[in-house]
């Protein structure tokens, strides 16, 4: 074989090697990788389109590489932080935002080792639908090297209009507790029960997103005497880590088998004590 063509065979065998060790001797930059929003912890990836509801736990996880891990000759341990923070779509906080550290001593071979790192987040049983993210920052004490990352995920939310003064929001009249669907026509027969549900809006919000809001209910006939009545039917007063943008209520009546078959007429009445606001609202339905 010609001396040229046997040192042109070397060098395109050596061409691949050098390659090799060039890339390998490329450190890799600090970063958040291996990233999954689930429906349960260590679960599969939710597709891109997926929503979650309001009162559902989001799972989220990823790994940290490109971090420096403490010389062979010098033992020592890992000097990692990192901190995770879930945010509406507005940027308001969903929950606490977790923090925490990744010391650890590394045997020779775990040098491919790449730290996990989990979090949860309970969707706000308010939540407005769109996007909302886990922000996520990753620093390396070793190298002083930071990393940053959004991991977004989306909400499908109940859609409830806010107001700048105390409301009352999508009364909605029932056939049962459980319906979803609000009645086309508001009718009931004797004997059955009268279900309804609506949202407050409004009121004012005061420490740590406190409130204290309570709603109640009188029945009329259609002449206007006044058949029923219960001032204080229900309330919230506890505060939460996340503001609430509406409070939802509910209400039944049980009508008797012997009520007379006419429209009726409830007054709800709403009061936000905090701010010191009232409002009423009139809806009617039937007996048939």
């Amino acid at each position: 074989m010609p001396i040229r063509t046997i040192l042109l065979m070397a060098l395109a065998a050596a061409l691949p090697l050098t390659a090799q060790k060039t890339k390998t001797q490329a450190p890799k930059a600090l970063g958040i990788t291996a990233v999954a929003v689930s429906q349960y912890e260590d679960g599969p990836a939710v597709p891109d389109d997926f929503s979650f509801d309001p009162g559902e736990t989001v799972f989220v996880r990823f790994q940290i590489e490109g971090y420096k891990a403490p010389p062979e000759d010098e033992p020592g341990k890992t000097r990692l932080s990192y901190m995770l923070d879930a945010k509406d779509p507005s940027g308001v906080a969903m929950v606490e935002p977790k923090t925490g550290k990744v010391e650890v001593e590394l045997a020779p071979q775990d040098k491919e080792w790449l730290p996990k790192v989990r979090h949860i987040a309970v969707v706000p049983s308010t939540a407005v639908s769109g996007e909302y993210k886990f922000s996520a920052a990753v620093r390396d004490g070793l190298s002083n090297a930071e990393a940053k990352r959004d991991i977004v995920f989306r909400v499908r939310g109940r859609k409830v209009e806010p107001s700048d003064k105390l409301a009352i929001r999508n009364f909605r009249f029932l056939r049962s507790e459980d319906d979803l669907k609000p009645l086309a026509v508001a009718a009931y027969s004797a004997g059955s029960p009268v279900w309804a549900r609506f949202e407050l809006v409004g009121y004012k919000l005061g420490e740590k997103n406190a409130l204290d809001v309570e709603y109640g209910l009188a029945v009329f006939r259609a002449n206007g005497e006044k058949m029923f009545e219960q001032p204080v039917a229900a309330g919230d007063q506890e505060p939460s880590f996340y503001p609430k943008r509406f409070v939802p209520g509910a209400l039944s009546l049980n009508l008797t088998k012997d009520i007379a078959k006419a429209p009726y007429t409830i007054e709800l009445t709403a009061r936000d004590k905090l701010g010191k606001q009232t409002v009423s609202q009139k809806f009617e339905f039937t007996v048939e």
